[in-house]
């Protein structure tokens, strides 16, 4: 029976984990948070919200085909699926450097070690590769090393890696290639897409974030453009969307969550001018509101610091327990800046 690690039981490991064990694999979880794998092996999925995972943990549980563990453990297939955030506005690859370190010391011959994690183009290649070889053990040869990554959203994360998309994969060589294909066939009934490498698998995750990215801030700037002309935004994206051609996305107060405001820090350079510009946009889209709300306030005789404001929805996206990157705390926090009682 092939043995799968998935290392990171956050919020898209541990429905991952769950997958493969009711698959029919042996299925280790490791986490560094000893309550969380505690928790886990006791049956408790410790993320609300998300349908369907506690009945699936307790049905792998019960098979006896998946087990957490704070521990490194031996696999034949080893996936990664841990946060890669930002830091000063670079992509921070500390717990991915730590995680390919252990697996380094349990890595053999024919081990397969995936990245799910998001990653900018050229992380499979220039750095997890690097450290595994510290092994003395070589890629492609010895091992292979594949990007898959994740294609999720919290509160469908089951139906997303079993329904929804076709997986992606891109890997070192064509024997590790074919064998996740075989792999992630036996999870997702719409198949897999096998791309030419770990480089091109990146960039796909990558370009679908800073796609929503980019046309949310051009909804956000025909928002602006519609109010000081006069114009009613939503009649106006309603009516042109009646086009097949026409997608308009709704405006809104800013962009958060995990994925869409820290994918095009990935890539952004001198070049990329209009994801800068786009991404600017959307940052700027939270201090626009509290403009708009001391303009509304300033033609009823009030001002900022007299009023009293109440702030209703504080997850980054309606549907979802889960606060990150939320434009509501910078928000709250300009309008309490200009002396607003919020």
């Amino acid at each position: 029976m092939t043995e799968i690690a998935v290392w990171g039981l956050g919020k898209m490991g541990l429905p991952l984990a769950c997958v493969f064990a009711n698959a029919g694999f042996h299925v280790t979880g490791i986490d560094v948070d000893e309550k969380r794998v505690a928790a886990v092996n006791k049956g408790e999925a410790t993320f609300p919200g998300e349908p369907g995972l506690d009945k699936l943990l307790a049905s792998a549980l019960e098979k006896g085909l998946f087990t957490a563990t704070v521990q490194p453990a031996r696999a034949d297939i080893h996936i990664i699926i841990v946060p890669i955030e930002l830091q000063d506005k670079q992509a921070d690859l500390s717990i991915l450097k730590d995680v390919c370190e252990k697996i380094s010391k349990v890595l053999r011959r024919g081990d397969i070690v995936v990245l799910e994690s998001t990653a900018p183009p050229g992380t499979c290649e220039d750095f997890v590769t690097p450290i595994l070889e510290r092994t003395g053990l070589k890629k492609a040869t010895d091992f292979g090393v594949a990007h898959c990554p994740e294609r999720t959203m919290a509160g469908t994360a089951l139906e997303d890696i079993t329904k929804k998309y076709p997986k992606i994969i891109g890997a070192s060589d064509l024997k590790t290639g074919e064998a996740l294909k075989n792999l992630y066939s036996r999870i997702n009934e719409k198949g897999v897409i096998l791309v030419r490498d770990t480089r091109t698998a990146e960039a796909v995750k990558v370009f679908e974030g800073i796609y929503r990215d980019v046309n949310i801030a051009l909804a956000n700037e025909l928002a602006i453009y519609c109010e000081e002309a006069g114009i009613d935004i939503l009649d106006v994206i309603s009516a042109a969307n009646t086009q097949p051609y026409c997608h308009l996305h709704r405006p809104g107060a800013g962009v958060g969550g995990h994925c869409i405001p820290v994918y095009p820090y990935f890539i952004m350079n001198e070049k990329t001018k209009l994801i800068k510009t786009a991404r600017e946009l959307n940052e700027y889209m939270p201090y626009h509101v509290v403009d708009l709300t001391e303009e509304m306030l300033r033609k009823h005789k009030i001002s900022l610091p007299k009023a009293k404001i109440m702030l209703l929805g504080i997850a980054f996206r309606s549907g979802v327990r889960e606060t990150r990157n939320s434009p509501f705390f910078v928000i709250r926090d300009e309008l309490e800046r200009r002396g607003a009682a919020v």
